[in-house]
């Protein structure tokens, strides 16, 4: 496994850096051949967020956390990234023995935009490799993200979908219609 560990905010040194990439590794049981994680550290007043991405033949897992203390922030990352892929275990196999992808790119889904008084901008684009998959395979990476919604091309329509999460805990499809 590959570890990149840089910081936002925070001079990442020796004894950090070796931490980060030791409790990191441990992922590395999860996974068959080369896996790349990003590991960023962050400091924004006195909270100290990790953020480790690893993606995964067009899938990316995504864990993020924040303490008091940088260390501590790395340990509960770790770990909610192990319960996170124990819990999408076999659906993980599972779409990645049917995908017959493999992607090297990374997966984003977000325009940040911030409004002003008098008008909005768009701050910040966001490009992402697009992977042909089913609903169902959708719906396991917006979770695995941890986001509210996922952009994809459904394989069974070969349209640019989004699936979002409802307040109620349920999922929306939102299909493009051509007036």
């Amino acid at each position: 496994m590959k570890i990149t560990v840089s910081g936002k905010n925070v001079a990442v040194t020796i004894p950090l850096k070796e931490y980060a990439e030791k409790k990191v590794g441990k992922l590395e049981r999860f996974f068959e051949g080369n896996v790349e994680a990003q590991v960023t550290l962050n400091v924004e007043k006195d909270r100290h967020i990790v953020e480790v991405t690893i993606p995964v033949n067009g899938m990316i897992l995504r864990g993020e956390t924040e303490t008091h203390d940088m260390y501590s922030s790395i340990d509960m990352v770790v770990d909610k990234l192990e319960k996170q892929i124990e819990k999408y275990k076999t659906k993980i196999s599972r779409s990645l023995k049917k995908s017959p992808f493999k992607l090297n790119g990374t997966n984003g889904d977000s325009i940040n935009v911030q409004k002003t008084e008098n008008d909005s901008r768009v701050v910040k684009v966001k490009k992402f490799a697009i992977k042909p998959m089913d609903l169902e395979e959708a719906v396991l990476q917006m979770d695995l993200l941890g986001h509210d919604f996922f952009v994809f091309l459904n394989s069974d329509t070969n349209e640019v979908n989004v699936v979002y999460k409802r307040k109620d805990g349920d999922y929306g499809l939102i299909e493009p219609e051509l007036s």
